[in-house]
């Protein structure tokens, strides 16, 4: 055989497995421009959920403190008992004044019943028998007023105990026992363990997203856990629009710049409490629309 022939022949061979590689890539390619035809993607999403801040409805001061950084509580859990000296001396108070009311307005009805009786044998004047209903509608009108207060006093001992309303866990906690506390003061949150996905997607992505379609979730924090679960809204706004400067675009130097919408995706799988989500982890969800 010449040797012609021979590097025609190796030419050959090392053609015939180049050309496989080539092949297998364009197959690769073509299943995966398919495959991405039907999916839409994208790594600008994250886990959100609900934080809710507690905060003291009455001032005073931290008694006792019953939890901790990140413990887990239960709905009515008692958090932090604020002092209730003052607050149980105020309703003490109020129970006496509620009480001397009441005596108040049964003495008036009384007078007015007698009054009444004289009137009808002309013992009594009218503008006296009047002036005794008065009194009865006046002492009615102060046993209100007190019971009022008494409950307004009832409620504020009350709130000394500050509860959850949900079960979740502690985040936040900015307050020690001797701390004074005013009203309406954040001294931690609660974070329920409900969770969902909220996907940043581009406007041009919307066409074909759909409320209901299948979506699976890759997370940063457990490359090894998929996720699966559906779109559950389109946000009635885009991300800009709701940001704390919102742009302007009646300017002479708009430039058009493509717009993200938040989509809210519920996941359906249950959660792994070995694999936790805290808010704000991030994510890649990807929408099956066809």
């Amino acid at each position: 055989m010449s040797k012609e022939k021979i590097k025609g022949l190796m030419k050959h061979k090392n053609a015939v497995p180049l050309f496989l590689v080539i092949a297998g890539i364009l197959i690769v390619g073509i299943f995966l421009l398919i495959k991405s035809l039907g999916e839409i993607s994208t790594d600008d999403a994250f886990i959100e959920g609900h934080i809710i801040p507690i905060s003291s409805k009455v001032p005073g001061y931290v008694m006792k403190i019953n939890v901790s950084e990140n413990q887990p509580v239960k709905a009515g859990d008692n958090l932090i008992l604020i002092d209730d000296k003052d607050y149980t001396i105020k309703v003490k108070a109020a129970q006496a004044d509620l009480k001397a009311a009441q005596a108040e307005l049964e003495q008036a009805q009384q007078d007015a019943g007698r009054f009444k009786n004289l009137f009808t044998t002309g013992d009594v004047s009218q503008q006296q028998l009047d002036k005794a209903v008065l009194r009865v509608n006046i002492a009615y009108a102060q046993t209100l007023a007190k019971q009022a207060l008494l409950e307004q006093a009832e409620l504020n001992l009350a709130y000394t105990k500050i509860i959850t309303p949900s079960d979740g866990q502690v985040t936040r906690k900015s307050t020690e026992e001797g701390a004074y506390l005013q009203p309406g003061q954040v001294i931690m949150a609660i974070v329920p363990y409900e969770r969902w996905v909220v996907a940043n997607l581009k406007e041009t992505q919307l066409t074909n997203i759909k409320p209901g379609q299948k979506v699976t979730i890759k997370i940063d924090a457990y490359p090894k856990t998929t996720l699966h679960g559906h779109v559950d809204s389109i946000q009635k706004g885009t991300g800009s629009k709701f940001s704390l400067l919102p742009a302007e675009n009646a300017t002479g130097n708009f430039i058009k710049v493509v717009q993200r919408v938040p989509v809210k995706i519920l996941i359906d799988d249950q959660i792994d409490p070995n694999t936790p989500l805290a808010i704000g982890m991030s994510v890649v969800p990807t929408i099956k629309i066809k």
